[in-house]
């Protein structure tokens, strides 16, 4: 089985993003357990709201559908913003459906109140597009679980070096059945994304 390639979405503006810093930990920890990982930081990458009139022709929008199309893992981080995903993840989820089709969703939430909702909000989005999601995310606190732009908390680099894992682990065995699925003739739930 072969490491996936995971995009990790940033889904903060925010130039001290907590999401960010933690986002970026897990992506080098995927990084040394041997996945590839695509950061997409729109603070870089900005990306229009989303116009069902519009958004396929914007310029940039082919290049972002091939970096969504490479994943494997969709790693999205947000701030908890009144119990729901920020507007920029949201923005970013509603350009696309199909290419998350068999795809895993692994969900970090900033939150002062344990980022519940947002997590379940995300399952839905992953349920709504043919995408299977972690069973658990990963919830922070700024304040109590981060230091000079860092994790710091022992139980939150715990709980990240077990998100890893799991999402090398995981996403290695979907991405293998995905590919598998998609190549196949049996009937399936992937069988209407076979071109």
């Amino acid at each position: 089985m072969s490491a996936p390639h995971i995009l990790a979405v940033i889904g903060s503006l925010h130039k001290k993003s907590a999401t960010r810093v933690v986002l970026m930990h897990v992506a080098e920890a995927l990084r040394a357990d041997g996945c590839t990982v695509d950061v997409l930081d729109f603070g870089q990458t900005p990306l229009p709201p989303f116009n069902p009139d519009t958004a396929w022709s914007q310029p940039g929008f082919a290049e972002l559908k091939a970096r969504v199309e490479r994943a494997d893992v969709l790693l999205l981080g947000t701030p908890d913003y009144h119990g729901s995903v920020s507007s920029t993840l949201k923005n970013f989820l509603d350009h696309f459906w199909k290419e998350f089709g068999g795809k895993l969703f692994v969900t970090i939430v900033a939150s002062h109140e344990k980022g519940l909702t947002v997590h379940d909000q995300l399952r839905t989005i992953a349920r709504q597009c043919y995408a299977w999601a972690l069973p658990y995310g990963v919830s922070f606190a700024e304040k109590e679980d981060l230091r000079d732009d860092a994790v710091a908390g022992d139980a939150l680099r715990r709980r990240l070096e077990m998100l890893a894992r799991d999402v090398r682990v995981y996403g290695g065995l979907l991405a293998a059945q995905r590919k598998s699925d998609l190549a196949g003739t049996e009937p399936g739930f992937m069988a209407k994304l076979r071109k």
